[in-house]
């Protein structure tokens, strides 16, 4: 799912390319993609794109007349640009904005399609329903961070990305703020020290800004053909069974519904082997506890 920086660069684009622009025709192409009725979508027919903004995930493209479109990738939802005379077509476009000089797709290339979008007439009746209240890690002070992470006892990982807590941070960023802030995922935010939640804080503002740096670098001669949470150039995300780029320690995944906590035992958990739900329950006292039980366990 694309999170803070991969959605600042799209916004990044679309304020460089649309805005200003005219949108002279809305399609919607997937059943299942838009959310609102009032006002209806073709509503923004019409329209300039006047301006836009995040809010957690989502992307806001703000429309003169009062008009808000808001967009919400989820996990396999991406933005196209193809410029006036391109072919806009494809069976996975859920929904095309043409605009004076291109169009914007948004695509889905996913059985199950959970892109959303949304129309909102007035600022107001836009953010009563698409802002949780999470605070913006690169904007915010160390108190601010330690206030939130603090005031309920969570798991890191459950606490970084609570969008009641902190705006779009998800699931690939967080494993690898927590391996540069050296912390385990399933620490609990009530047993931090202070000096844990420095390294968190910091930790949490270098990499989203590390990141937004390297995709907007990538970013620069045009849109971005691929938008992806696996990315060679992490150290633990997607990273399961091969050896983290900092320690060499083979890197460890905890399973859990439609997601899965990566982590280095070494960077993070002093060694210690975390149960992966799906398969400690089989095995039980046989779960291996540290690496090196976990090396013998498959030799």
């Amino acid at each position: 799912m694309p999170e803070l920086p991969d959605v600042a660069v799209y916004l990044d684009l679309i304020e460089r390319d649309i805005v200003g622009h005219r949108l002279q025709d809305v399609e919607v192409r997937g059943l299942a993609v838009l959310r609102s009725f009032d006002p209806p979508i073709d509503a923004a027919e019409g329209a300039t794109v006047v301006g836009t903004r995040r809010l957690g995930k989502r992307l806001v493209l703000e429309l003169d007349e009062d008009l808000f479109l808001v967009i919400h990738l989820m996990i396999a939802g991406r933005l196209f640009w193809k410029e006036v005379g391109a072919n806009a077509r494809g069976k996975d476009v859920l929904l095309a904005l043409r605009f004076d000089n291109g169009t914007l797709l948004l695509r889905e290339v996913a059985k199950k399609k959970r892109a959303r979008v949304w129309l909102h007439r007035g600022e107001q009746a836009m953010i009563d329903e698409h802002d949780r209240g999470g605070l913006e890690p690169l904007e915010i002070d160390r108190d601010a961070f330690a206030s939130a992470l603090t005031g309920e006892n969570r798991t890191l990982k459950r606490a970084l990305t609570s969008p009641t807590k902190f705006s779009g941070i998800g699931n690939a960023y967080s494993d690898e703020i927590l391996l540069h802030a050296r912390l385990s995922p399933v620490k609990r935010t009530g047993q931090l020290s202070d000096e844990e939640i420095d390294r968190l804080y910091d930790a949490t503002r270098s990499t989203l800004q590390l990141w937004l740096d390297r995709l907007r670098e990538e970013a620069a001669d045009g849109w971005p053909t691929k938008v992806t949470a696996f990315r060679p150039e992490m150290v633990v995300h997607g990273k399961f069974r091969q050896p983290c780029s900092v320690c060499g320690t083979e890197v460890q995944r905890i399973a859990y519904a439609d997601n899965e906590v990566n982590y280095c035992p070494s960077c993070q958990t002093d060694g210690k082997v975390l149960a992966d739900r799906s398969l400690s329950r089989l095995l039980k006292a046989d779960w291996p506890k540290t690496v090196e039980e976990l090396e013998g366990f498959r030799s």
